[in-house]
């Protein structure tokens, strides 16, 4: 695998971190504690390697500059400011919100939670997006 493969490798861990999500999000609403517990740990590790990849990608490649034009290039930047925004946001809130369920502070995980989750999910499936738009559009 060489470095051109990373953003592949970066939208493929985005989308599995989604489905983690989900379906931690379902299990829980289940009641099912453990298997909700093992599907955040997944989800906190495939995310845990996609920002180390994103790092390495771009340490070595540099930014790269969207090439639409028009309606596709103020959708594109819709998307990418918002992403980058909360972005920044989901690692500390992903880790206060582990650290709260590991704990079994129920309460305060939950409050934090359901914070926590709707923007990781945005940032994960926008992550998605701006990688079909920058390399397969």
């Amino acid at each position: 695998m060489s470095v051109t493969d990373l953003p592949t490798l970066n939208a493929i861990l985005n989308g599995c971190a989604t489905i983690l999500l989900v379906l931690a999000y379902r299990q829980i609403r289940r009641g099912r504690v453990d298997v909700h517990r093992r599907l955040m740990l997944a989800a906190f590790a495939v995310s845990t390697l996609f920002l180390l990849s994103y790092v390495v990608y771009h340490a070595e490649a540099g930014s790269v500059p969207y090439e639409g034009t028009g309606v596709w290039r103020v959708v594109y930047f819709a998307i990418l400011i918002p992403h980058i925004v909360l972005a920044a946001v989901v690692p500390p809130l992903a880790i206060v919100t582990l650290v709260r369920g590991l704990k079994r502070q129920d309460a305060r995980h939950r409050a934090i939670a359901r914070i926590t989750l709707p923007i990781w999910l945005f940032v994960s499936v926008t992550g998605v997006l701006v990688y079909l738009m920058l390399y397969r559009m």
